[in-house]
């Protein structure tokens, strides 16, 4: 692996806390009792949170850290409407109808995020111009062509092939295979969004405890009670909203979401020729790593961002085979956080023990977190239109799993001798 070049002032915070900072918000008065609790200020807490208040619900807001520090002003600001496994996969798996049933899920989750950006005026930087992936095998080139033409017979969704000799129209290397585009993908500055959605909240009586951690849940007869440092809550409801960071006061969910750390390096402010060589069409970008790589340019279209699953060293060697031009080009910001996985790579909503969930989206957060959430918003409101493609879904484990994923070392290190093999 190839060490980056760190600019000397090197920034180890989220790119996104430039423009979008994390609040240094006090926690308020802790009351004795509301109608609704929620465990987690990311996109997927502070959309349920928002419908909920909105209907005149009294409603708090708990966070172990500032509002929004996790995933949802970490991540790499793609909102998707693809599921981590392919819909030929999927389909193998579950049955073509419930594979048709959840990638519309997934649609729905896309259009809805870009309507509520749109319909509040968040100013979040959005583009909607799509996603190109990048094949790195001549296997996965066919097996990618092969899925896009059952998506267009089975759901019309119509994907764009990009055969070899023609992918520097969309990306400035010779490393793919080809590869193939979809219109449905987006992209946002994810700490403004946030920002946005908190501001929304804000202006509702909601309260908002940062660094308040729940230490404690109780089942009562009447809903819950909430432990923290500064105090006990009672809650007729109780949402997690908590993915990657779900720790030991919920055990049954946290044996079931992985914690997988991703990580994003980006580089300095590039010339405007080298970008319209590199990315002509500024679209969001990945490619068919088993280590999955994802990268975009910076809402001012000046930088590369490129993320993945390992740390900053393997990133930027990855980076430098895709794109060999950037040899020497400094880095200037390298952060990581948590994702949520599940072991059936499906996002998960539901009700445990009578706390309501939405968590594991497996990289589509963005979209999934925020859908999901206001989904769980109108259920405890009683909108009987609040259903989704993944209720009843069964949420496995796996045996001797208890929240740590011991086996991740391994497991990096297998698909990575996979990559480098090209199998």
């Amino acid at each position: 692996m190839i060490a980056p070049v760190y600019v000397d002032d090197l920034k180890l915070d989220p790119f996104w806390w430039d423009a979008a900072p994390r609040p240094k918000l006090l926690p308020e008065a802790l009351p004795a009792k509301t109608d609704v609790a929620i465990v987690g200020s990311g996109y997927t807490g502070l959309s349920a949170g928002l419908v909920v208040a909105r209907a005149g619900r009294d409603v708090t807001i708990f966070d172990s850290e500032d509002l929004g520090w996790g995933a949802s002003s970490r991540n790499g600001g793609v909102i998707g409407g693809r599921m981590k496994i392919s819909f030929s996969a999927l389909s193998e798996q579950r049955g073509q109808e419930m594979a048709l049933a959840i990638y519309r899920e997934g649609r729905k989750a896309h259009d809805f995020t870009v309507d509520l950006i749109r319909g509040e005026g968040i100013d979040c930087d959005l583009v909607t111009h799509g996603r190109f992936m990048g094949a790195r095998t001549a296997k996965d080139y066919d097996a990618m062509c092969r899925d896009a033409e059952r998506m267009r017979k089975h759901l019309g969704i119509e994907t764009a092939i990009v055969p070899r000799a023609e992918q520097h129209r969309e990306v400035g290397t010779d490393l793919y295979h080809g590869g193939v585009v979809r219109s449905v993908f987006s992209g946002i500055h994810p700490g403004r969004f946030h920002q946005g959605l908190l501001d929304r909240v804000r202006a509702t009586p909601a309260r908002l405890m940062p660094r308040t951690p729940v230490t404690g849940i109780e089942r009562e007869r009447d809903g819950f009670s909430l432990d923290t440092p500064r105090g006990r809550v009672h809650a007729r409801d109780i949402v997690i909203a908590t993915n990657g960071y779900t720790g030991t006061v919920t055990p049954w969910l946290r044996r079931r979401v992985m914690p997988i750390p991703s990580q994003i390096i980006v580089t300095e402010p590039l010339d405007k020729g080298v970008m319209d060589r590199l990315m002509p069409m500024r679209r969001m970008m990945g490619d068919s790593c088993k280590l999955h790589h994802y990268y975009r340019p910076s809402p001012d279209g000046l930088r590369i961002m490129f993320g993945g699953r390992a740390g900053a060293p393997y990133l930027y060697t990855e980076m430098l085979r895709i794109f060999p031009e950037l040899k020497g080009v400094r880095i200037t910001h390298s952060w990581s956080g948590n994702t949520g996985y599940t072991f059936d790579t499906l996002p998960h909503i539901g009700s445990h023990e009578g706390m309501h969930y939405a968590m594991g989206f497996c990289g589509s957060g963005v979209s999934m977190g925020t859908h999901m959430g206001n989904r769980i918003g109108q259920r405890i409101l009683g909108n009987q239109d609040a259903a989704t493609a993944f209720d009843g879904l069964d949420f496995p484990t796996r045996p001797l799993y208890f929240g740590k994923p011991w086996f991740l070392p391994a497991a990096l290190a297998y698909y990575g001798l996979r990559d480098r093999l090209g199998i």
